[in-house]
């Protein structure tokens, strides 16, 4: 048998260097001979640290091809060290087996190249055959297709066909190596596609029904369509990153507008952060088709890791437009200071009375296009209404007007106010001659000429009015209308200013804790006053307020869900409190000035401004009272009404005194205009219970 160059020659250098192995250390063991077997026995010794090292394949054949410069290093070390050549000349004997081993082995010649093996047998190798092509599919022949495309049949086959479907085209998706779409069509031509469905295909992939999307395909030029086609999308890698890091449209699309989602069927537009005022605003529209976006608040808040009931979420609708702020702490538990320019109208008539949930500045008004602005503010003790009535009043002096102010019970707040305004005064007498110097102004300026001589409505935008705008307020209103001398008689004026006071510049403001019909207000007051300003309601019972909003002619759809009992965080760790026994923080009632400004019939949650009696308030307002004119008040002291309004009734006033013969049961005669008698008139609330009512029939009776 022949035997390669490369193994005769490798066989001749182990037979010729055995006995130079063996005996150049004990002739001269310092020869350059043996300092040379060492550093080839050191450069052996590293090439098998980096094959044992490496993770490349093969370490074994590297170590091998390395071994002999090893082993002939360890010769040499030993016939070193030997006395001689040794006991039983070991040095020629391990030099003699060293040869042999090279000599069997032949470690450099057969090991060198990767994949080289010794032949073993003599017998010549078979010639190479062509195999034969596999077979087209059957369900799905070769259509040119690309090796993608193919790939993905073949797996769709090995599936069993999902849906008894095969692959039109597959897409792989840039950048995401599991991720494609494919165009399927039903295998049996005519027929559609029915058992296809995310669970079927997610099963073939391997993935999670998540990550599957099967959309209908519209027919194409060039394309069927239809019920027999389908585009199936897979897509495990971009849906884990959106899961781990989404875009805002990604992130509106997954949680916000899919079918049972916050605002369905939205689509986001933009996103606005405002590090100044600390909010984040979301900008979404709908479909014209949809008509206005529809709003799960508590859902929306949940997404949006927020409480319902924080005060922090507000939403604002704007045709198919929809606007949510979230704000990093609720507007509502700021405190906005009053300055004398937000409490100042502009040439609308219009000022600053807070400011809304959205940050909006609320504004209301001393005057419309109807003429003098009424007033209607509701709230219960403590609610901040005597602070809002307190801007009113600010609003109206600073815009030039005469400001009466009159209310039931003696307050601080109120009292303030009074030093500010034309006349104050506390009862319900003097709210009853204030309401009479009302009615007779309207006759009194209804017959005032202006500039040009002739007799108008009052309009502020018109020049050569004779008279200044005149604002009365009636605090605690309610209480005083159920007086029993005077308050049928504070209803009956209260609502006749109502209807005609605005055309002679005359407003008339009421504050109270309530305003349905049953407590005191008459319908047409009560539409009145509505019709003809901007109701505020403050920190309304959550059991009145869709009552109350009612009243004030809010349609059901709008009335607004109570405000929170508090818009400060509530503090953490209440479970660690249980557990040590401790009690739990007092609660921060922060509501006041809190509520709704009710503009257009659809309320808006506001904050309103603060105005510090402590500090005081003269900042506030002008320098100078406004007051009637002279000719106004010649005029009321014709008619007697106009004098000190404290004072006790003077005789006649409400009515000629009753003799002392006649029975003093028997009512009093009208005497002129509205002036009564100083009998009690008969009351429209004067029953409220049936102890009320069973009282009433025993004094009747005379039991």
């Amino acid at each position: 048998m022949p035997v390669p160059r490369s193994v005769a020659l490798e066989r001749a250098l182990y037979t010729v260097a055995a006995p130079v192995l063996a005996a150049a250390p004990n002739l001269s063991p310092d020869s350059p001979v043996n300092t040379a077997v060492q550093l080839a026995g050191a450069a052996g010794i590293g090439g098998c640290i980096l094959a044992y090292k490496s993770d490349e394949p093969g370490t074994g054949r590297k170590i091998l091809r390395w071994s002999p410069l090893v082993l002939a290093a360890a010769v040499d070390v030993v016939a070193r060290h030997t006395i001689g050549f040794g006991p039983y000349c070991v040095d020629a004997l391990l030099a003699a087996g060293w040869a042999a081993a090279g000599l069997l082995v032949m470690p450099f010649s057969r090991h060198t190249r990767k994949g080289h093996r010794p032949a073993l047998a003599a017998t010549a190798a078979p010639a190479p055959q062509l195999q034969p092509a596999p077979a087209p599919s059957v369900a799905q022949p070769d259509d040119g297709a690309d090796a993608f495309t193919r790939r993905v049949r073949r797996l769709w086959e090995n599936r069993g066909m999902p849906g008894r479907t095969i692959v039109v085209k597959a897409t792989p998706h840039d950048g995401m190596p599991h991720d494609l779409s494919l165009l399927v069509r039903a295998s049996e031509v005519g027929r559609p596609i029915s058992g296809l469905s995310e669970e079927v295909v997610a099963a073939a992939f391997g993935v999670d029904v998540a990550d599957v999307d099967i959309e209908e395909v519209v027919r194409q030029y060039g394309r069927e369509g239809g019920p027999s086609w389908r585009e199936v999308h897979v897509t495990p890698d971009a849906n884990e990153r959106r899961r781990k890091a989404p875009t805002a449209r990604e992130w509106w699309a997954y949680r916000l507008s899919g079918h049972g989602g916050p605002v369905p069927g939205s689509e986001f537009v933009k996103e606005v952060r405002d590090d100044d005022r600390r909010v984040t605003h979301y900008v979404a529209q709908v479909p014209d088709e949809m008509g206005e976006p529809r709003v799960n608040l508590h859902a929306l808040a949940a997404v949006l890791k927020t409480k319902y009931d924080e005060g922090r979420l507000f939403v604002t609708v704007d045709g198919n437009q929809v606007l949510i702020s979230l704000w990093d702490t609720s507007p509502l538990a700021q405190v906005f200071p009053a300055t004398r320019e937000l409490l100042t109208p502009d040439k609308d008539g219009r000022w600053v009375t807070g400011y809304l949930g959205n940050g909006q500045p609320a504004r209301n008004r001393v005057y419309t296009d109807r003429g003098a602005a009424h007033g209607l503010f509701v709230a219960p003790s403590g609610g901040g209404k005597t602070q809002l009535m307190g801007l009113h009043v600010a609003a109206d002096a600073l815009f030039g007007a005469v400001v009466m102010l009159a209310t039931e019970a003696p307050d601080e707040k109120t009292a303030a106010l009074g030093r500010h305004t034309a006349r104050y005064g506390v009862g319900a007498l003097f709210m009853v001659r204030l309401l009479r110097v009302l009615v007779a102004l309207m006759e009194i300026r209804g017959e005032m000429p202006w500039e040009d001589g002739e007799v108008h409505e009052w309009d502020p935008t018109r020049p050569g009015c004779p008279y200044r705008m005149l604002s009365a307020y009636l605090d605690e209103f309610l209480s005083a209308a159920r007086h029993g001398l005077y308050g049928a008689e504070i209803m009956d004026l209260a609502e006749l200013v109502s209807v005609k006071g605005r055309k002679y510049g005359v407003g008339l403001k009421v504050a109270g804790q309530s305003i349905y019909v049953q407590d005191g207000f008459t319908q047409l007051l009560c539409e009145n006053l509505r019709e003809n300003c901007i109701p505020v309601v403050l920190k309304v019972a959550p059991k009145k307020i869709t009552d109350m909003f009612k009243a004030l002619g809010v349609p059901s759809e709008s009335i607004p869900d109570p405000l929170p009992r508090s818009f400060s965080p509530a503090e953490k760790g209440r479970i660690e409190r249980v557990m040590a026994g401790e009690p739990e923080p007092p609660s921060d009632s922060n509501t006041g000035g809190a509520g709704w400004i009710v503009e257009a019939k659809h309320p808006d949650v506001l904050r309103t401004l603060f105005m510090d009696f402590r500090a005081g308030i003269d900042e506030f307002f002008p320098d100078d009272v406004a007051t009637l004119t002279d000719y106004e008040i010649r005029e009321l002291e014709a008619r007697e009404l106009w004098f000190d309004w404290t004072e006790p009734p003077r005789p006649g006033e409400f009515g000629p005194e009753p003799d002392d013969d006649e029975d003093s049961d028997e009512a009093a005669p009208w005497d002129a205009g509205t002036r009564r008698s100083t009998e009690k008139p008969a009351r429209r609330d004067a029953v409220t219970s049936p102890r009320e009512a069973l009282e009433a029939i025993r004094n009747l009776s005379g039991v």
